[in-house]
């Protein structure tokens, strides 16, 4: 026992060597008279100033027994950057402005990641900097794809940490929060038809948007993510990682998206993904005809099919909203540029499930032609186009036009 804790014990018994005398020789206290107020008895009396007594020696005892310091936070906020505070505060406007979230989505990130960014310091940085500043700093590079120099110089720390921040959310994304993005079961998948029944006018059995996005990444070459999307907007098969000179065919080959339909791991016989003309006539791939007759079915299914294929475009046109999608040559290597692209469709999904469209865009056609221009493969006028999927698309063109 530390000296000072037994000198405090010691003046503690010492100072009640009185009190145990008080049996053997009582106090006389007078009678209360019926015209004054109420008072304790004598043995009441006493035994309240003995109980006054025990409890003042014992807060003595307290007051000088040396109090073990707490164990420290991980870390303090008066160490972190003062710019780094400002930017976390509760304004709806600034967070639109430096994250593309509502504030109340941040804060909830900031909760549920706190324990996973919160867990080591970078190499050689001597701040100790807190979960919603890692947070901050990594969500302000996607936001906005500013250079990591004038990260930190915005923050006020080193641009090795402001890289080290950014680096660390796409590794706590990507590897603990990938079933953000989740192709629906089989129980899940009508809900999803009848959402694209409602949207495309009436055409059945359709569960998905298919489009493949390219990003700019180093020097003239591009990243390729092929995305899936439902009627809401959300995604629910993403891949990224491919060549950007490939076809959007090729990625579709190369990707576990066609693996798992063909083998029938996905859809039923009568399911189907739409695509555009980038891509060839499947059984479970619906696309425009070419050239249809004005006035024909064909004509009448390429116009709910367009609708249909919306969903799509539009998410990628949202991920381009993402401005560290358009400087991904920021990167140290390839590897983290498809992390930021992964990072940034599973943020797409969060948002809407937190009901923030700050990044959702709205139709723009010409986003539509980039992706056809793009993904064009000249090598699908020889491709042999199934039977199967060819009465798949006529039947179904034929309930347009009764629809």
């Amino acid at each position: 026992m530390d000296p000072k804790e037994v000198a405090a014990l010691v003046s503690f018994l010492v100072s009640q060597i009185p009190l145990l005398l008080l049996p053997l020789f009582p106090f006389a206290h007078p009678r209360p008279s019926s015209s004054t107020p109420f008072s304790p008895s004598a043995p009441q009396s006493s035994l309240l100033s003995l109980s006054l007594h025990l409890l003042s020696s014992v807060s003595l005892i307290a007051a000088a027994s040396p109090c073990r310091p707490r164990k420290r936070k991980r870390y303090q906020q008066d160490s972190e950057p003062h710019a780094a505070i400002a930017l976390r505060r509760r304004d709806p406007d600034h967070s639109l402005l430096c994250f593309r979230m509502k504030s109340t989505t941040f804060e909830w990130l900031c909760g549920l990641l706190d324990p996973l960014l919160d867990c080591r310091d970078p190499a050689g940085s001597s701040l100790r900097l807190s979960g919603p500043t890692r947070l901050a700093i990594a969500l302000s590079r996607l936001a906005s794809g500013a250079p990591y120099p004038e990260l930190a110089a915005r923050f006020g720390v080193p641009a090795s940490t402001a890289r080290f921040c950014t680096k660390h959310l796409c590794r706590v994304l990507c590897t603990n929060f990938r079933f953000w993005i989740t192709f629906p079961s089989a129980s899940e998948l009508d809900p999803v038809s009848a959402g694209f029944q409602a949207t495309g006018g009436g055409l059945p059995d359709c569960c998905g948007a298919l489009a493949c996005a390219r990003f700019e990444a180093f020097g003239d070459s591009a990243i390729a993510a092929q995305i899936v999307a439902d009627s809401s907007f959300r995604i629910t098969h993403f891949a990224a990682g491919f060549r950007g000179d490939q076809t959007n065919f090729m990625v579709l080959k190369s990707s576990s998206l066609y693996k798992d339909v063909q083998e029938g791991k996905l859809l039923r016989a009568t399911q189907y993904l739409v695509a555009d003309g980038c891509y060839p006539l499947l059984p479970w791939l619906m696309i425009p005809f070419s050239d249809p007759a004005h006035g024909s079915c064909d004509e009448n299914f390429n116009a709910r099919h367009r609708s249909m294929l919306q969903p799509a475009i539009r998410v990628v046109q949202s991920m381009k909203n993402w401005g560290v999608l358009s400087s991904l040559s920021e990167e140290e290597n390839a590897k983290m540029a498809v992390a930021c692209v992964g990072t940034c469709a599973i943020l797409h999904n969060v948002l809407l499930m937190r009901d923030d469209f700050s990044t959702l865009s709205d139709i723009d056609n010409k986003c539509h032609a980039d992706l056809e221009r793009a993904g064009k493969d000249s090598g699908l006028e020889d491709f042999a186009i199934e039977s199967r999927a060819s009465t798949l698309r006529s039947t179904l063109a034929l309930s347009a036009r009764a629809a």
